[in-house]
């Protein structure tokens, strides 16, 4: 906001730095540049996309991603569609954010992610930070984008180094973050973590794990993700959403049309159970994919028989 005096924030209790986002910026930028609003998302969304339409760079932030459905028309069916609708006349340089993923105890209609919904909206850009050092270099980079992205932070998302400096991450461009041999994990968001401490765990077990984090989903780095699958040959896919029609069945699908002939086993999904989320810890924990479930996943795929053997 130093940097660009086009850029705004707008959303419930941002002055008051609800979820420490926005903490004290009232009092550098103004309240004409951080702006409360009333309970309405599909309201101040819409005010949003009207002002980025006319040269503003708003960052709407809608708390959670479950709020987002009573918004989706001028998200999905405005903003998304506008740039494309206007024959590329106008831009729409618009950041939804907001915090994605069960947290423990918060029930079926706060503890959603909404990303293979927005995967499948074409013209919105949908990015998926792991941790503190993607999400500052990916939010700078949706920011000056002049398409709107959709920045979903994960709710258990760890620490990590962050520089005090300005830097930006390619949206597109994802992540190796562990390299291995023997099977891949392509995980989203906050099973980047469990993935690699379910590597770790692994490699004792003399299982060596390659951890891809995509980071943006759309534009996926699909180059990485099959560069990782055909040298190892083995793919286990972990996506904190619905088994159907999920992230991981578009991945599984990528993998299966560009490098069947490289698999050693089965692809294998660590995904959410098809049902609500539960407020019971002990139901939510079955439901919700897990490190535990990532190590089981790999160790069936490793001692899986080689494809075509018996």
């Amino acid at each position: 906001m130093r940097r660009d005096p086009s850029v705004f924030v707008i959303g419930e209790d941002v002055r008051a730095g609800a979820f420490g986002y926005t903490m004290g910026m009232v009092a550098e930028f103004g309240e004409e540049r951080i702006i409360n609003t009333p309970i309405s998302e599909s309201g101040f969304c819409g005010a949003a996309l009207g002002a980025a339409m006319h040269g503003l760079r708003p960052v709407v932030d809608l708390k959670i991603s479950s709020f987002m459905y009573v918004a989706l028309d001028p998200i999905v069916n405005g903003a998304a569609k506008v740039r494309y609708m206007f024959g590329g006349q106008t831009k729409v340089p618009l950041v939804y954010l907001c915090r994605s993923g069960a947290s423990g105890n918060n029930a079926a209609q706060h503890s959603d992610n909404l990303y293979p919904l927005l995967i499948n909206s074409p013209g919105l850009k949908v990015v998926t930070p792991a941790d503190a050092y993607d999400m500052k270099g990916l939010l700078k980079t949706a920011i000056r984008d002049d398409d709107p992205v959709a920045v979903l932070a994960t709710v258990r998302g760890t620490s990590a180094m962050v520089p005090e400096e300005d830097y930006t991450i390619p949206l597109g461009q994802g992540a190796l973050k562990r390299t291995g041999k023997d099977v891949t994990i392509v995980a989203v968001m906050n099973l980047v973590t469990e993935a690699l401490s379910a590597a770790g765990e692994l490699e004792k077990e003399g299982i060596s794990v390659e951890v891809v984090d995509p980071r943006t989903l759309v534009p996926l780095d699909r180059d990485l993700i099959l560069a990782s699958v055909a040298k190892t040959g083995r793919v286990v896919i972990a996506d904190d959403s619905p088994r159907s029609c999920g992230f991981a069945a578009e991945v599984a699908a990528l993998v299966a049309e560009e490098v069947l002939d490289a698999l050693k086993a089965p692809i294998r999904r660590v995904t959410r159970l098809n049902v609500p989320i539960p407020y019971s810890t002990p139901m939510e924990n079955l439901v919700l994919p897990s490190r535990e479930k990532i190590l089981t996943a790999v160790r069936e795929t490793v001692s899986s028989p080689r494809r075509g053997q018996t």
